[in-house]
């Protein structure tokens, strides 16, 4: 029974119980308290749910989701410390059914016998398939285990719905720049945990390039800097000298965190599309290059800016879709890097081009019309008279060929009943659309009576 308990591969190892020289600096440098834990003041900050929950030891089951290196598993053992409960670490990867029964097993025994709880650690719990979810569900509901899983991808998309509706969600954000500078001289002094034992020189600009590049994420910026750190040798001084050199050496090339089919991937789209309709195109070439530097699909890109040009520019100035379309076959046909070029060009016409979204709004709201009410019958005056029999059944006639009159209009109607759905705003080409409008729509209602 006692192997049940201590399986090794069931429970990962604290940094209390393993080699320090042998655990890279970011496992190393763990938070020992929610005191030590950096960042996510946003739901840890004095009196926010999560930490009045967690000082309360009043939860059983949450769900904490964000980008790599924001402190996911970190907090998960800082709570289970804080509760002093038994930490088990599961993979959403490696793990399976088996393994999860014995670790609740595991968790339920020791319970009934030293009145101990269990926090029952997934990382990466969007990769267990609905079996392991579901397998999981009754010893939650039970109280059997503690649960804590850990996910990059939103849960409301690819986690199981029940599992879901018993947890406790929370968003962790990508840790702040003063966030990771404070992280970098904490590993720098702590003589017990992080590198406090050898002398270091570390320069500001060196800091402030490992801080950008590591674009939020906490283990990153520890793992070049233990890596600036451990390929360096010591000055004539004795010194190890982090410079800016060194620190260009250590962290490469910026990675983007950006998931073709994750949050990362949906958020930018919709920011650029929303830059683009709120007419600001520096923000509109912001989300652009960060799409493109991502490796992001060029005909995904290009399908969103033709579908801003008709939904959010429209009348308004209707180049704008001719320059969304010359633009998809552009970069279609010349391919990248040069594709960039007129994916900008169009994004930027978009972006500032005259706004009306009444084509759109009007389409929606004729197909709510054909949705919830009566469907309209086509007058006869209206329908097709191109084939035999048509005149004997009264089709087509009385009807008014425009061409034949004056400014090729004539009021006739063309809806049994007088319903309005396109109303053309004053923004750009509309306002010459809005005037010839008033005066046919004036027109019609004077042929009413």
């Amino acid at each position: 029974m006692d192997d049940l308990f201590d399986r090794e591969n069931t429970r990962e190892a604290s940094p209390d119980d393993t080699d320090h020289d042998a655990m890279p600096l970011a496992a190393r440098m763990r938070p020992q308290s929610l005191e030590d834990y950096v960042g996510q003041q946003h739901i840890l900050g004095e009196g926010k749910l999560l930490r009045r929950a967690i000082m309360a030891d009043s939860f059983s089951s949450l769900i904490f989701y964000g980008p790599p290196g924001v402190g996911k598993t970190s907090l998960a053992r800082v709570i289970a410390a804080h509760s002093k409960s038994r930490f088990i670490n599961l993979s959403g990867v490696e793990s399976n059914v088996a393994e999860i029964r014995k670790s609740v097993e595991a968790a339920n025994s020791i319970n009934r016998l030293h009145s101990t709880t269990t926090t029952l650690f997934v990382d990466e719990i969007h990769r267990f398939n609905k079996a392991q979810q579901d397998v999981l569900l009754p010893h939650i509901e039970r109280g059997t285990v503690r649960f804590i899983g850990a996910t990059t991808h939103n849960p409301f998309f690819y986690i199981n719905s029940p599992l879901v509706s018993r947890s406790q969600v929370f968003q962790l954000e990508p840790l702040e720049s003063e966030d990771l500078k404070d992280l970098i001289h904490r590993a720098i002094g702590d003589k017990d945990r992080g590198l406090g034992k050898q002398q270091i020189s570390i320069s500001e600009d060196a800091v402030t390039l490992l801080v950008t590049k590591s674009d939020g994420d906490a283990r990153k910026c520890l793992n070049a800097l233990e890596l600036g750190i451990v390929t360096t040798s010591p000055g004539s001084d004795g010194i190890i000298h982090f410079d800016l050199t060194v620190a260009e050496e250590s962290i490469q090339q910026k990675t983007v965190v950006y998931d073709g089919d994750g949050d990362a991937h949906y958020d930018t789209i919709s920011a650029f599309i929303k830059s683009m309709r709120g007419s600001d195109p520096d923000a509109t070439l912001y989300w652009l290059a960060k799409m493109l530097y991502a490796g992001e699909d060029i005909r995904f890109i290009a399908r969103r800016i033709v579908i801003a040009a008709s939904e959010d520019v429209g009348l308004a100035d209707s180049n704008a879709l001719r320059v969304a379309i010359a633009a998809q076959q552009a970069a279609d046909f010349i391919g990248l890097p040069e594709a960039q070029i007129p994916l900008a060009h169009a994004a930027l016409y978009v972006a500032t081009a005259p706004k009306s979204n009444r084509c759109y709004s009007g389409l929606i709201s004729a197909q709510q019309d054909i949705n919830e009410g009566r469907t309209l019958v086509v007058p006869k005056h209206l329908r097709d008279s191109h084939y035999k029999g048509a005149e004997q059944l009264g089709h087509g006639e009385e009807y008014l060929y425009s061409h034949n009159y004056e400014g090729g209009f004539v009021p006739q109607a063309y809806l049994p009943e007088g319903r309005r759905y396109y109303e053309p705003t004053e923004n750009g080409q509309e306002m010459r659309i809005k005037q010839r409008l008033e005066y046919w729509r004036e027109q019609f209602e004077q042929a009413k009576k």
